[in-house]
């Protein structure tokens, strides 16, 4: 059985340096399905990858561009998207929160499908198909189209409070989402690093 979620406190000593060098970054006008801005720029940290694949047990790669990973995305109350819950296309994804504790709400929110009684996108085909669907690629992209706005679709399973300088690794085919934003500039709103990562085995 895989590992799903793995939580580390105090990830890095210098999460105040990583922080005060996310908000040094360019944040151009939102882009995408989610509410947001991503980093033009990404930072680069030291061992990440090294330290990750020994959290997760197994060898992991960066993943390059279009990925995000290594990007800062700072989310405010008044930002609007058009997805809400969502899986990633990644082996694992990996958030490092940066907001001050005085701004810290919410957190990375984990969801059951109420209709497939789900609480993940389909391992493989087959399992999508003995639930009625043509293949996993159309049943996740079925719900998530249909139900991905929609809250009476789903049923909140847990979520990972926003603490300063937690990390939170998840299996990225978890549904989920960012949670609460708030603040109302760079310094007070949600700010977080993104990691995305694939499987080294080859």
């Amino acid at each position: 059985m895989p590992t799903s979620l793995i939580i580390v406190d105090d990830f890095l000593d210098n999460a105040p340096m990583l922080r005060e060098a996310a908000l040094r970054l360019t944040y151009p006008p939102q882009e995408g399905m989610f509410p947001g801005r991503n980093s033009f720029e990404r930072i680069n940290v030291d061992g990440l990858t090294q330290q990750v694949s020994r959290l997760v047990g197994e060898p992991l790669d960066a993943m390059p561009p279009p990925q995000a990973h290594g990007k800062s995305r700072i989310t405010l109350a008044a930002d609007k998207g058009k997805a809400k819950v969502h899986v990633d296309a990644a082996h694992w994804s990996g958030i490092l929160y940066l907001s001050r504790p005085q701004d810290c709400r919410g957190g990375t929110e984990f969801f059951r499908h109420l209709e497939t009684n789900t609480e993940r996108a389909p391992y493989s085909d087959a399992e999508a198909v003995a639930m009625g669907f043509d293949s996993g690629k159309t049943m996740t992209n079925d719900i998530l189209e249909r139900d991905g706005l929609d809250d009476s679709k789903w049923e909140m399973t847990h979520r990972v409070p926003m603490r300063f300088n937690r990390l939170v690794l998840l299996r990225p085919w978890l549904w989920h989402t960012a949670g609460e934003n708030f603040g109302d500039t760079l310094e007070n709103g949600r700010l977080v690093y993104l990691m995305f990562f694939a499987s080294a085995q080859r």
